[in-house]
């Protein structure tokens, strides 16, 4: 997480108000509507019901205080203003505390369909309409406690866990595929990618497997990995996943299913 980037977050004013522009609640706006549209029937029914309960505005930027009133009321959770970029340490402390690191920029009009950052539209409409949910939110609290106690070795195996679920999960409901994973939820490409395309390889969630399998932040996920019901978390939270941590290094990484990352030239 110690990457950089062009992106730097609003402040907010003495009263917790962030004055966002017109064009930036505009791109909140299309943005919205777009995804909003590409997720029906595509969503599990969590993500859409926690959709209804914070009742986000769609003609701008939701103010954090808006958000927080609801996530305390279902689940206890906060969402907390942080730079565009934090480290792993502030990343599990917060998570730890049940608090939900948003970053208070949004993507411009040039990195529309896809941005690595993780912007204020990922992380509300992404991944906060799920905190309303207790498997979810209980999850997301304990795999934070345990990141915050883990050494930085452990964290990147952490970290792939993460990725497979809270991140880019999916699940079964009803007979059918549906996503949960809010990486997924907030981009329109890897929301019909990962239902509808053939190319992507989709097992059943093992948590050893997922703590294997590697990934790359910038491409079409190669792997997705399956919740047979979203209270799975529970279980999942449950688990003794630091012992799951020490087999998965014993056994070492699966293969890429990926080419490696294009190294820029120097010059």
């Amino acid at each position: 997480m110690s990457k950089t980037t062009q992106y730097v977050s609003h402040q907010a004013d003495e009263n917790g108000v962030i004055h966002w522009s017109d064009e930036e609640n505009q791109v909140w706006h299309d943005l919205v509507l777009r995804q909003k549209d590409i997720i029906k029937d595509r969503a599990c029914d969590e993500f859409m019901h926690g959709l209804e309960l914070l009742n986000l505005p769609s003609d701008r930027i939701p103010q954090l205080h808006e958000v927080n009133e609801v996530l305390a009321r279902e689940t206890g959770w906060q969402v907390a203003q942080v730079p565009a970029l934090i480290n792993f340490d502030e990343f599990f402390r917060l998570l730890a505390n049940k608090q939900f690191p948003v970053a208070t920029f949004i993507r411009t009009r040039e990195e529309f369909d896809y941005l690595q950052e993780p912007d204020i539209f990922h992380e509300i409409f992404g991944h906060c309409p799920l905190l309303t949910n207790k498997a979810f939110a209980h999850f997301t609290h304990t795999y934070g406690k345990l990141g915050y106690a883990a050494n930085k070795q452990d964290r990147v195996y952490l970290a792939r866990l993460y990725w497979f679920t809270v991140e880019f999960g999916l699940l079964r409901q009803a007979g059918k595929l549906r996503i949960y994973g809010g990486g997924i939820l907030s981009s329109p490409g890897e929301t019909l990618y990962a239902l509808e395309s053939d190319k992507p390889e989709r097992h059943d969630m093992e948590p050893l497997e997922a703590f294997r399998t590697p990934y790359r932040i910038d491409i079409m996920q190669p792997v997705y990995y399956i919740l047979q019901e979203l209270d799975d978390l529970f279980g999942l939270a449950e688990m003794d996943m630091m012992a799951l941590v020490e087999q998965a290094k014993t056994l070492g990484l699966h293969t890429p299913k990926f080419p490696p990352k294009p190294q820029k030239m120097a010059g």
